[in-house]
C-alpha cells in the first residue's frame, strides 16, 4: 500500500518486492491488478473507518473531535494517498462514501450547535479541509523529509485555527470592538 500511495503505476514485480513476497506468491492472492486493487480497496475502507471510531466523533466537543479524527486519520497516510489518487479516487465505492461522509456532516452540525466550529463552515467544505490538510501533510513530509510528528503538528494547528469560531471582544462601552479568528 506504501508503494502505491506513491506510485500508482508501480509494476506487480516491485509490489511484490516491497510486500516481501514472492512474484508467484502475490499472483497466487491476487491473479492479476484488478483484484490487487479490489482488495487494497477494501482494506483501506476498513482502515478508515476503524480510524474514525477510534476518534470517537461523538465524544466531546465537535472541534475537538474533528482534531482526534485528524489524528488518527493521519496516521494512514499512504492510504489517503491511495484513496484521493489516481489508483482508487475514480473508484464507483470511493466515488459514494456516505457512511464516512455522514458521520462528519453530523460532528460538523454538532460543532455548529456547540458553538465549537464556525457556523459560516458548511460540512462539506470542513470535510475537503479535512482531506486536503491530511493529505498535504503526508506529501509535506515525504517530499520536504519533514517528520511526521512535525507535519501532523501543522495540521492541527491549521484545522484547529480553521475551524475556530469568531470570537468578539468587546470594548469598555459595550460595543463589539474587534473580531478575532
Amino acid at each position: 500500500m506504501q508503494l502505491l500511495g506513491r506510485r500508482p503505476d508501480a509494476p506487480l514485480s516491485e509490489i511484490a518486492s516491497a510486500a516481501e513476497v514472492g512474484r508467484t506468491t502475490l499472483h497466487r492472492y491476487y491473479p492479476d491488478r484488478a483484484s490487487l486493487v479490489d482488495a487494497i480497496s477494501g482494506e483501506a475502507a476498513v482502515r478508515i473507518s476503524a480510524a474514525l471510531q477510534r476518534a470517537g466523533l461523538t465524544e466531546g466537543d465537535a472541534r475537538e473531535a474533528l482534531l482526534r479524527a485528524s489524528r488518527e486519520l493521519f496516521d494512514l497516510g499512504p492510504v489517503l494517498s491511495l484513496v484521493f489518487g489516481p489508483l482508487l479516487s475514480d473508484r464507483p465505492e470511493w466515488r459514494d462514501t456516505g457512511d464516512v461522509e455522514a458521520a462528519l456532516v453530523e460532528v460538523v452540525q454538532r460543532g455548529h450547535a456547540d458553538d465549537s466550529i464556525n457556523p459560516a463552515l458548511t460540512p462539506l467544505w470542513v470535510q475537503s479541509l479535512l482531506w486536503s490538510m491530511l493529505y498535504a501533510a503526508d506529501s509535506y513530509a515525504r517530499d520536504v523529509a519533514a517528520s511526521r510528528h512535525q507535519a501532523l503538528a501543522m495540521v492541527l494547528c491549521s484545522l484547529d485555527g480553521a475551524l475556530r469560531p469568531p470570537t468578539r471582544l468587546s470594548s469598555s462601552n459595550g460595543t463589539n470592538a474587534k473580531v478575532q479568528q
